[in-house]
């Protein structure tokens, strides 16, 4: 078949899978498979052959992290029932003050993220978000915009993420290597954000009845928010915050209410638990990188640091720690650990389609043509990994999706080059700033965090949208700067 026609068949499929997503609202996974079936057949693979290619692109890309995102996510679920989240954050609200709180949440978003996906951190973080507002008698979005802006961000750049795991996998990049650089420049960002959004919500943005009346009570008004944000505040009559709507799901609800009353867990041991895994990968790769091949200790290190085994010791003490020594039964610690699977099961369902259709790609000879389209237009390798996921994540509006389908174009690409293993996971951080850049309408998170912080949607766009590009943008820009260097 003609370069031209294995071209066109390769945009025809992109353009299907947008066009099933968005205007029929496809589920991403069942799309995902459909297009890669479709482009398989129209490129020339043969009918019974066509099994084995499926099986191959989901067998190889969800053995490898399938393991690493559901232990991830019963890691973030365990610290995340046992209150270890919230009592993480207010303790980070009492040691910065009053002046510094926003800075505080931030923090708490960036560490919190690296476990608990973004949907449940703001879940988690918003109802404090709340109270610090109403009692500092300051404009909600101060406070929940910085702390957002951090979750987000972590959760498109670091592992144990789906959209980071599931690029890493595809383009054979080292998760800790990943960590290694992720991690800096993530904390970076996230700074940067709490600066930006420091200086955007000096600006006033009126807030939607419903959510005003539930942080602040009925007698406040937009015009004393706006009071506040000029710093000539009357002191609001308090009123209880009603975030009911905020609350976990039946089933979480369900868990909770039978977990038996305990004390939150303590600020050091969370933090521990959030950075042992971090920690062991980091020591696995640099013992890997350092240590000679014979070495007793790089056998060990090699072993506790890789990722899916990290992940284990972590859910175990995490279950142990957090679990069975406040009090929670065996089936009590099972239940906990088993809810968080359903949640991350579609998430893994959904790399695993992006894996096929790479593997499709592959198998047609579609890549090799793709990869010398991409090679002629001049543009690095960083610059196409960035922009490629910028462009699918304005369109289809999910982080993951927008990774696992541009490591799947660009994989045929990498493969001819020959990068180093620090230059990949440089690869693999650029692509993480598409995928947290241009957040908008079509992205749950948008979604999430306006209908809570109570904004409307031009404000939703001239606040979360631009600070999410921004931060994008400069990610993308800071692995740029590193590149030659490593």
């Amino acid at each position: 078949m003609s370069p031209f026609i294995l071209m066109l068949t390769a945009g025809a499929g992109i353009a299907l899978l947008l066009f099933l997503v968005l205007k029929y609202k496809f589920q991403p996974f069942v799309a995902l498979m459909l297009v890669s079936i479709l482009v398989a057949l129209v490129a020339g693979v043969k009918p019974a052959d066509l099994v084995a290619t499926i099986e191959g692109g989901m067998g190889k890309t969800l053995g490898h992290i399938a393991i690493i995102i559901a232990l991830g996510a019963m890691i973030g679920r365990i610290i995340e029932l046992s209150g270890g989240a919230e009592a993480l954050a207010k303790t980070l609200i009492e040691r910065f003050g009053n002046r510094r709180t926003p800075l505080a949440l931030t923090i708490a978003g960036f560490i919190i993220g690296v476990p608990v996906f973004f949907e449940v951190g703001v879940i988690i973080l918003m109802p404090l978000a709340y109270g610090v507002a109403r009692r500092a008698r300051k404009p909600l979005l101060v406070f929940a915009l910085p702390m957002c802006a951090a979750l987000l961000t972590v959760h498109a750049f670091l592992p144990p993420h789906p959209g980071a795991v599931a690029a890493a996998s595809q383009l054979g990049a080292d998760l800790g290597r990943v960590l290694m650089f992720g991690l800096p420049i993530t904390a970076l960002l996230c700074y940067v954000g709490y600066r930006v959004a420091g200086r955007m919500t000096r600006r006033f943005y009126p807030m939607t009845d419903d959510i005003r009346a539930e942080v602040y009570g009925p007698h406040v008004t937009n015009e004393d928010l706006l009071a506040w944000t000029n710093g000539n505040a009357k002191d609001p009559q308090q009123a209880a915050v009603a975030v009911s709507h905020m609350g976990l799901e039946e089933s979480t609800s369900a868990i909770v209410a039978k977990l038996p009353p305990a004390p939150a867990p303590g600020f050091g041991l969370i933090v521990s638990l959030i950075l042992l895994p971090i920690v062991l990968i980091l020591l696995g790769t640099l013992a890997t990188s350092l240590l000679p091949a014979e070495s007793t200790l790089r056998g060990v290190m090699t072993v506790l640091g890789a990722p899916l085994v990290a992940l284990l010791i972590d859910t175990l003490l995490c279950a142990w720690l957090l679990g069975s020594r406040r009090g929670w039964s065996r089936s009590q610690v099972s239940d906990v650990i088993g809810s968080a699977l359903p949640g991350v099961a579609m998430v893994i369902l959904i790399a695993g389609a992006g894996g096929v259709f790479g593997k499709v790609l592959v198998d047609t000879g579609i890549g090799a043509v793709v990869s010398d389209l991409l090679r002629t237009t001049g543009l690095p390798v960083l610059a196409l990994g960035f922009l490629l996921t910028m462009l699918l994540r304005a369109v289809q509006g999910s982080t993951t999706v927008a990774l696992v389908t541009t490591a799947g174009i660009i994989s045929p690409l990498i493969a001819t080059l020959d990068l180093t293993p620090n230059h990949m996971a440089l690869l693999c951080l650029a692509m993480g700033g598409g995928g947290l850049a241009m957040s908008h309408i079509n992205d749950a998170g948008y979604w999430i965090f306006t209908k809570l912080a109570g904004l409307n949607v031009a404000d939703g766009l001239r606040t979360w949208t631009v600070i999410t590009t921004l931060l994008g943008t400069l990610g993308f820009c800071i692995t740029l700067l590193i590149w030659p260097f490593v």
